[in-house]
C-alpha cells in the first residue's frame, strides 16, 4: 500500500474497545496511549466492568478532560465478565476495524496504522496480530518481545498461513491488546463466547481454522505484568481451572478444523490434560496422556506430508 493515510481525507475509523476492571493505577496511561496514537480516525469505547477500587472515577475524569479530542463512550455498570463486555463493546463501536485494548496495558504510536495497512492490503484476513514489549507495574520494561521472550513462540511459524494455524493450535502466545479485527468478521466466527475464561484462544482458533488470521512483526502495544495478572498465573487452583477449561474449548473446536489440524488440536487436548493431571500430583495420568500426544503429533505430521504430497501431485 503507497497511500499515505494521513493524505487521506476519510481514513477508515478504528474503534478501540476497552474493557476496564480494577486498574485505577494504569488506566489513564492506556487511554492517553490512544489519544497520542497518531493514527487519524479514532474512537474509544470503553466499559467500566464492575470496579470495586477508583478506576471508574478515573475513567470519568479523563473523559472530562480529554473528551472534546476524542470520541469517547464510556459506561458503567455492574461486573459481567471480560467476554460479555467485549460483545457489548464492539455492538456498541461505530469503526470498521476494532483494536481490542486492556486498561492496564496500552498502545505504542504507530501499531494502529500498521495494523490497518495490513488489513487493507488482506482483504482475506479477518484478524492480524502483532507483538508486545512487557513492562512491569511501574511501567519499567521487561522483555523485548512478548512473544519471544514472554511466550517462547518461534516467530517463523507466523509467516504462513499453515504456520499460524500451528501455532494458535500448539502454542499460544499471544498476550497483550495485540490484535486489529477487522469489525464483520465477528458475523461469521461469532462474538466472544460469554462464561469463559478462555475466550481470547476460542476466538482465535475460530479465526484461525477460517485463516483468517493475519501477522506483522511490530510491537504494538506494552504488556503490563503486576500483581494481579501475574499471580493468577502461578495460583494452583486458579491454573488448573484455566487448564480444564482449555482442553473443553479444544475438544468443542475440533469440528472446526480439517486434517491435520484437528488431529494436532486433539494432541494438544492431551497435552493440557498431561498438565493438570501433573498439577493434581497424578503421575500415571501424565504418564498417559504424554503417551497419546506423542502419538497424535505424529499422526499430524504423517498427515501433514500426505496433504502436501497429495497438493503436489495436484490432487
Amino acid at each position: 500500500m503507497t497511500v499515505d493515510l494521513y493524505e487521506w481525507s476519510h481514513a477508515p475509523l478504528v474503534s478501540v474497545l476497552i474493557p476496564a476492571f480494577n486498574h485505577e493505577g494504569f488506566v489513564q496511561r492506556c487511554l492517553d496511549s490512544v489519544l497520542e496514537d497518531p493514527y487519524p480516525a479514532k474512537e474509544i469505547v470503553i466499559i467500566d466492568d464492575g470496579s470495586t477500587d477508583h478506576t471508574a472515577e478515573r475513567i470519568a475524569h479523563w473523559v472530562a478532560a480529554h473528551g472534546s479530542e476524542i470520541p469517547v463512550e464510556f459506561v458503567r455498570r455492574e461486573n459481567r465478565g471480560i467476554a460479555a463486555t467485549l460483545n457489548e463493546l464492539a455492538a456498541r463501536s461505530h469503526g470498521e476495524y476494532l483494536r481490542i485494548g486492556a486498561s492496564d496495558d496500552y498502545l505504542l504510536p504507530g501499531g494502529l496504522e500498521a495494523q490497518v495497512r495490513y488489513l487493507m492490503s488482506h482483504r482475506n484476513k479477518g484478524a492480524v496480530i502483532g507483538d508486545s514489549i512487557v513492562i512491569d507495574g511501574e511501567g519499567n520494561r521487561l522483555h523485548d518481545s512478548g512473544m519471544i521472550d514472554l511466550h517462547g513462540a518461534d516467530k517463523r511459524l507466523y509467516d504462513s498461513s499453515d504456520g499460524i494455524r500451528r501455532a494458535v493450535i500448539g502454542h499460544w502466545a499471544i498476550g497483550g491488546p495485540v490484535t486489529l479485527l477487522r469489525k464483520s468478521v465477528l458475523e461469521t466466527v461469532a462474538r466472544w463466547t460469554e462464561g469463559l475464561r478462555i475466550d481470547d484462544w476460542d476466538m482465535f482458533l475460530r479465526l484461525a481454522a477460517r485463516d483468517a488470521i493475519g501477522f506483522i512483526d511490530v510491537t504494538v502495544c506494552a504488556y503490563r505484568l503486576h500483581g494481579a495478572n501475574f499471580s493468577k498465573t502461578r495460583h494452583t487452583a486458579t491454573r488448573i481451572v484455566n487448564l480444564v477449561e482449555s482442553r473443553e474449548v479444544a475438544m468443542s473446536r475440533l469440528c472446526l478444523f480439517d486434517e491435520p489440524y484437528r488431529t494436532l488440536l486433539r494432541a494438544q487436548a492431551q497435552y493440557i490434560g498431561a498438565k493438570i493431571a501433573f498439577l493434581q500430583k497424578r503421575h500415571s495420568r501424565v504418564a498417559l496422556h504424554l503417551a497419546t500426544y506423542v502419538s497424535l503429533i505424529a499422526l499430524s505430521r504423517l498427515r501433514l506430508r500426505r496433504t502436501a504430497h497429495s497438493h503436489a501431485e495436484g490432487v
